[in-house]
């Protein structure tokens, strides 16, 4: 399962994003119930959302911090932020070029020990805002990222592995030419940061963000109180690991709850008044050339949501998912914690921008077979899955993700075959989606069936060659990986007739242009990307689990393109200018 095995965020999403309208005061009935309907249906276990405006602070709890104990949420229970650490780990450096003792464009090479050498190309070196705004040219993750424990895959990477991949990588593009979201990157960045202090990364957020805002139940290891107070992540419906992440902390290692991050927000936002302002500022202004998308600060990004600014980031670990965002300029901030591997960025661009639409909530298909599978049995749960498909398919959740978590709810309990079953219905339903293979693949390895894991994984990213976890996989495999399909080189007039403008829905739309040999797609509201070829008509992202599908009609001509993400396939018809 790709999920957040060894990633820290899910940045880029296809969605739509409306034209901006007035911020609404505090949480509206729909959208509780909304939030409520995600935790009745067993989406989320806990979510709880903090706002702030011009009225002060407000708390909305759902949910229990455990299904084992039920008890119940609150503004001080505490969450893993995942990625929304990146937004501290900017601030520091923003902190220490204000303070004189650094600046943003110091190469890397100036912070590391005696036999590390960072990787430069074309003459030109790695700076510290290239690791803050992901245009280092460093990849998602390290290639010598092998998890010992897979349920905290961080745990074990040390700083001599860190210092080991980067002498030894050699940087694919030149530094600074394109986005590419990197862990790995931001997380150099958090380790040399503190170690120029002498200090740990936590003690330098203790120090510089946390002590100084008040925010007494925010850091990385879990003090006695967070720990009483913790909200235990989820998988689904099981309780997993937390993440420690001691090496690379600065990705994705800091926990908190809705009130410290609400004085984090509001120091931000100058609504709280702060000696750390204007490095918060700093922090928020684009590092990137005129015109880039997207639009990054120091470990913050922007999205021009109509005539707003929207300042924002998400983040998630293993059994959590998070979001935190403001509106530049306005009194109006939020920030939305789960203890479960379901997101709700949706939930906190909504009470942004009630223009921005929530995710429609139906009972979960997951959670109804598990409960026939464990009373009945798996030939009846396979059964149920068929025959309410075909006649209440509107009535259920059937997404990709229910019988992936369901699947892998039953490897956890070491129900393997079961599994196994649950995971052969989601391939079916989902042929062509990169994850169904990939999780298969983890089942077999389970299982011990190391010829049937290497051809589920090849199958996963055949379909997606931005699966690292796949490569990964089959490497350890010791998978031939000769027949694994590079990119592909298409002819400059076939790739003229894909550029254009394509409705995916009504105000959405996907402009695909080209330049040089490098193709972008950029969907409304959101930044433009690179896309590459793995056939002549199907291109797909390296910065999110998407894929692009060019049709032709009798004609030959392009006709629409169709958008596969998360198990979901949509049309949208080429316009004619």
């Amino acid at each position: 399962m790709i999920m957040l095995k060894n990633s820290l965020l899910f940045l880029f999403f296809l969605g739509t994003c409306l034209p901006f309208s007035q911020a609404q005061k505090g949480m509206t009935a729909d959208v509780k119930k909304n939030i409520q309907l995600r935790i009745d249906n067993g989406m989320n276990v806990g979510i709880v959302v903090g706002l702030i405006d011009a009225d002060g602070t407000q708390y909305y709890n759902f949910g229990v911090k455990s299904l084992a104990t039920k008890e119940k949420v609150d503004e001080n229970s505490v969450f893993e932020i995942g990625s929304i650490s990146k937004t501290f780990t900017g601030i520091l450096l923003a902190d220490q070029v204000v303070k004189g003792n650094a600046k943003l464009d110091d190469p890397l090479q100036k912070y590391l020990p005696e036999g590390v050498t960072a990787p430069t190309r074309n003459g030109e070196a790695i700076q510290l805002v290239h690791l803050s705004n992901h245009t280092s040219a460093l990849p998602r993750m390290p290639s010598n990222f092998n998890p010992a424990n897979p349920a905290n895959p961080f745990a074990d990477y040390s700083e001599k592995a860190m210092y080991e991949f980067l002498t030894g990588y050699e940087l694919p593009r030149d530094i600074g030419a394109q986005y590419e979201y990197s862990n790995y990157a931001v997380g150099i960045l958090g380790f040399v940061l503190a170690k120029q202090q002498q200090m740990t990364y936590e003690e330098l957020v203790a120090k510089t963000i946390a002590k100084p805002l008040k925010m007494k139940n925010t850091g990385v290891a879990l003090s006695p109180k967070m720990e009483k107070n913790l909200a235990k992540g989820h998988s689904g419906r099981q309780e997993v690991e937390n993440w420690d992440i001691p090496t690379l902390g600065g990705a994705g290692a800091i926990r908190s709850t809705a009130v410290d991050m609400l004085k984090y927000l509001a120091a931000n936002m100058g609504m709280q008044k702060s000696d750390l302002y204007s490095a918060m500022q700093l922090a928020h202004k684009n590092t990137r050339k005129e015109a880039s998308q997207p639009i990054v600060g120091l470990g913050w990004h922007t999205a021009n949501v109509g005539d707003k600014e929207v300042i924002w980031h998400n983040g998630g670990t293993g059994g959590y998912r998070t979001f935190t965002g403001f509106v530049k300029g306005e009194k109006k901030g939020v920030v939305v914690l789960a203890n479960s591997a379901t997101g709700v960025d949706d939930i906190g661009l909504h009470l942004l921008n009630p223009s921005s639409p929530l995710q429609v909530i139906k009972p979960s298909i997951g959670n109804k077979l598990r409960t026939v599978i464990d009373s009945k049995g798996i030939q009846k749960g396979i059964e149920t899955y068929h025959q309410l498909k075909k006649e209440q398919a509107d009535k259920f959740e059937f997404a990709e993700t229910e019988l992936n978590n369901l699947g892998y709810a039953y490897l956890s309990e070491n129900k393997v075959d079961e599994a196994i079953a649950v995971l052969q219905l989601n391939i079916e339903a989902y042929p062509t989606a990169f994850n169904v293979y990939d999780s298969m693949g983890e089942a077999y390895q389970k299982k011990g069936d190391k010829e049937k894991a290497i051809t589920n994984y090849k199958k996963s990213v055949e379909i997606n060659p931005a699966n690292d976890n796949g490569i990964q996989q089959l490497k350890a495999l010791g998978a031939n990986m000769d027949d694994i399909a590079a990119d592909v080189e298409i002819a400059d007039d076939i790739l003229e007739t894909y550029v254009g403008q394509y409705e995916l829905m009504p105000n959405f739309i996907i402009t695909i242009s080209k330049e040089g040999k490098q193709m972008n797609a950029q969907a409304t509201g959101q930044p433009q990307f690179s896309i590459f070829a793995r056939a002549e008509n199907v291109f797909y992202f390296k910065v999110v689990q998407a894929q692009l599908t060019f049709n032709t009609g009798a004609d030959g001509k392009v006709e629409s393109v169709t958008l596969l993400q998360g198990g979901q396939e949509i049309v949208g018809k080429k316009l004619v200018k």
